[in-house]
């Protein structure tokens, strides 16, 4: 299990189109083989848990499909950087760490 922000998924997933364009389809979209990331965004009323259950399983298929590419991406540097073990992967925060997480930051940005 890795635990990433969607934003380094999303800086991950840009810097992959730009370094394998023609494996993102950029001259032949026909031609793609990697994957579109899933959106940050559900749409729905539900609960904030069932929304990141939802996306988990998104994201979780993206990031099978990016491991199972030809070498050429799948056992490049920046996969494999992305993927290595962070200290929140072997000890992810609580859901209570989070919440006071995002707290913090909503006071700074209205402070």
């Amino acid at each position: 299990v890795v635990y990433r922000r969607y934003s380094k998924f999303f800086e991950f997933q840009v810097h992959l189109l730009e370094v394998f364009p023609e494996e993102a389809g950029s001259k032949d979209p026909s031609k793609r083989m990697i994957p579109f990331l899933p959106g940050k965004k559900i749409f729905g009323r539900s609960h904030v848990r069932e929304v990141a259950m939802k996306r988990l399983d998104r994201i979780d298929s993206y990031c099978r499909t990016l491991v199972r590419l030809p070498p050429k991406v799948s056992e490049c540097t920046e996969l494999l950087e992305f993927f290595s073990v962070t200290p929140e992967d072997l000890n992810p925060p609580s859901e209570e760490e989070v919440a006071k997480k995002k707290k913090r930051k909503s006071k700074e940005v209205q402070g």
